[in-house]
């Protein structure tokens, strides 16, 4: 299953700083974003062959692709620009970074990729849990958790890649393959995390642009979920079974003195 996002905007070039007798320049760009996976199932249960484990790392990864294509539809060449695509990178302000880069590529080798890379690769977060504060935590999952950029306050991964000209009916496309860490997704209380990424494409801060009123916005959007598959650990399976069990006894033994007292009182106030 793959997701697919499509925008076109268009925007006017003053050239005065251009060589040529035109003095505007315009075009009409195309920019379509995929992802795959567009979701995947993650938890204590599922099968560790379905993720990635680097070399001396415990961690489980779940590998990511995406494809990021900018056409050139004309009338004229796209100058120099620039991409910027972010991805939540945390849970939380204070959480650990997730992705892992793995390879960055530019189509035809006519642009070039940069980041921040992460000095951790693999995080597997260590909590004082309990038994009871596990099995608390699979009954208490929550829905769906959104992690997007431009919500406030979010901790980003941003890619830019910068890309040379573009003649007319021309396209770029730009492939990232990264590593997601599973491991921070198993401690968060959410069934469904849902990922919104967004690349935007913007050109030569030193050419005056402007945007056409009808043209649509810059941005492309793609969204992957990742899955909790719900189900606990063998364990904690032991235990719910066992207090269920406890339980159960404790109820019936109230319930055996409840009507031992009342059937005392009954004989009482009969004699």
């Amino acid at each position: 299953m793959r997701s697919k996002s499509k925008y076109e905007f268009s925007v006017i070039f003053d050239t005065s700083r251009l060589s040529g007798e035109e003095e505007s320049l315009s075009f009409l760009v195309t920019a379509q974003r995929v992802v795959s996976p567009s979701s995947f199932v993650y938890g204590e249960s599922v099968d560790a062959s379905q993720f990635i484990q680097l070399e001396d790392f415990e961690c489980h990864f779940q590998p990511l692709n995406f494809t990021l294509q900018v056409y050139n539809a004309g009338p004229s060449t796209l100058p120099g620009s620039f991409v910027d695509i972010s991805f939540p990178n945390r849970l939380s302000a204070t959480g650990a970074e997730m992705f892992h880069i793995q390879q960055m590529m530019v189509s035809q080798d006519k642009g070039n990729c940069s980041f921040q890379k992460n000095p951790t690769s693999c995080i597997i977060p260590q909590e004082k849990e309990n038994i009871f504060h596990t099995i608390f935590a699979f009954f208490t999952k929550s829905g769906r958790k959104v992690l997007d950029c431009e919500r406030p306050g979010r901790s980003c991964l941003i890619i830019r890649c910068n890309l040379s000209s573009l003649l007319k009916a021309e396209s770029r496309s730009i492939d990232v393959y990264m590593l997601l860490n599973t491991e921070i997704l198993k401690k968060d209380s959410s069934s469904v995390i849902q990922f919104v990424t967004r690349a935007k494409v913007r050109v030569d801060t030193a050419i005056r642009a402007v945007e056409v009123s009808s043209g649509n916005s810059e941005d492309a959007t793609v969204v992957f979920e990742a899955l909790h598959n719900l189900e606990p650990r063998g364990y904690v399976v032991g235990w719910i079974i066992a207090i269920s069990l406890l339980v159960g006894i404790l109820i019936f033994l109230l319930l055996a003195v409840l009507l031992w007292k009342v059937s005392y009182l009954s004989d009482t106030t009969q004699t």
